[in-house]
């Protein structure tokens, strides 16, 4: 009994370790084998106005890929709004481009999860043909040349120190 106890103890304690670990690995910040210029779109916001890449030239910009059918995008939202209310006075634009959804899904999505860094529209996906997405979420960092520098797959407590700290040292 005793032993059976210390086996499930040891399980529950590993596991917990492993997540603890994968969560840690998860919010890294992984560099591009190569650095690419990024590609200026021009997009409307869900607000109305219209935002482009090339008007952030001098700030560090980061460019999420998301939609709201997507649980791990759903997951990171509050993160990202908590890291854009300390990095937006620090010279970091952060822009959440919405594939393939509209307004009114938007909306909708923001009455649950209230965001106030912009979110873009690109409903017939040509921004993100341009970018190489192989899922979503899909984060990407600009740095202030222009120039695609990070690339992170699947969703992040964006407001984690170790990543604020990363982001705010390219500026």
């Amino acid at each position: 009994m005793i032993r059976t106890i210390a086996t499930i103890l040891f399980l529950v304690l590993f596991v917990a370790q492993a997540q603890a670990t994968e969560k840690k690995l998860k919010q890294t910040l992984p560099r591009v084998a190569k650095p690419y210029k990024a590609y200026d779109f021009r997009l409307k916001s869900d607000k109305g106005t219209f935002h482009r890449l090339s008007q952030y030239r001098g700030k560090v910009v980061i460019i999420n890929f998301w939609a709201t059918w997507c649980p791990p995008c759903r997951y990171e939202m509050p993160s990202m709004e908590r890291a854009w209310k300390k990095i937006k006075s620090k010279g970091v634009v952060m822009l959440a481009i919405n594939v393939g959804e509209d307004e009114d899904k938007i909306f909708d999505f923001t009455g649950t999860y209230p965001v106030s860094f912009p979110i873009l529209m690109d409903i017939k996906g040509t921004v993100i043909a341009k970018y190489p997405v192989i899922g979503l979420p899909t984060t990407y960092i600009v740095n202030p040349d222009g120039m695609v520098t990070h690339r992170a797959v699947g969703s992040r407590e964006w407001d984690d120190p170790v990543l604020l700290k990363q982001i705010l040292a390219m500026r």
